[in-house]
């Protein structure tokens, strides 16, 4: 793919994604402007990627300025929230054959966009500044329609492909290079306070639809195939799938998020089309 190339000639993913933008503003001119604004005047992955949240999440009570200095301030106390971003990039590069460069994800994917969102916001939730944690929140759902509650504990490498309808909830846990698809839910169960939402393993691979639902907890590389709704807790390495879900297959694969393999195990397809 041609991704690939361009991975292979420029290791670094902000040398990456300028490379991208100069060609692409190169070849289209009407998009100059606006590649300039967002890429091409920044120095480092940081300047940029918060000018890019600026743009998107301000509004008429937080504007674009502000919205950036908060971002600013959380990648200079954590930097580590500027390594997940860029690791979020190199995942939607290795998993969607769709993508031509990292320019398309950066500038026009809201589940990457919305991703980059939710880690400022969680910054401020651990800051002791809810409300604007929940302010934060609040314009991703209205904007992207990914609903993740500021709190939820997300690691680096992730793939929301398509991203709308995605819901997380407050006590959930993504592990590292965890790839989900539109409409999946990581909800709890009842009105109960406390721990009360799933916590996904590294490498987990979630269908689009899928309902993980309760404190319950889905293992390293794991499949939950689309549509199905978790009750019970996943093994690592294993495939569930139905309502509610059940164990269909073990081992599911070497790493099912990294591949997006949604086939399931011969055994289960007992019928003939």
């Amino acid at each position: 793919m041609p991704q690939l190339e361009v991975v292979a000639a420029h290791p670094d993913t902000w040398g990456q994604l300028r490379l991208a933008a100069q060609e692409t503003a190169r070849s289209e001119p009407l998009l100059a402007s606006q590649i300039n604004a967002v890429v091409l005047s920044h120095g480092d992955m940081a300047a940029a990627l918060s000018y890019q949240i600026a743009r998107k999440l301000a509004d008429a009570e937080l504007p674009a300025m502000s919205v950036r200095e908060v971002c600013l301030e959380a990648y200079a106390a954590d930097p580590a929230m500027v390594a997940a971003a860029e690791a979020d990039l190199r995942a939607v590069a290795e998993r969607d054959p769709a993508i031509k460069t990292l320019l398309q994800p950066f500038l026009y994917f809201k589940g990457f966009q919305a991703l980059q969102g939710h880690r400022v916001a969680h910054w401020l939730w651990t800051q002791g500044r809810d409300a604007l944690a929940f302010h934060f929140q609040s314009r991703m759902s209205e904007l992207f329609q990914v609903d993740i509650h500021p709190a939820a504990r997300l690691g680096a490498g992730l793939f929301l492909d398509h991203g709308t309808g995605i819901v997380i909830g407050e006590t959930a846990v993504v592990g590292d290079e965890v790839s989900m698809l539109h409409n999946v839910t990581l909800g709890g169960t009842g009105a109960e306070r406390g721990d009360r939402h799933p916590k996904i393993g590294k490498g987990v691979l979630l269908g689009a639809g899928a309902k993980v639902l309760g404190n319950i907890t889905v293992g390293d590389y794991a499949k939950v195939a689309s549509g199905s709704v978790v009750l019970k807790a996943v093994p690592a390495g294993c495939t569930v799938a139905g309502v509610p879900a059940r164990l269909v297959n073990c081992p599911a694969g070497e790493a099912p998020a990294r591949t997006m393999d949604h086939t399931l195990a011969d055994i289960v397809y007992d019928f003939v089309i």
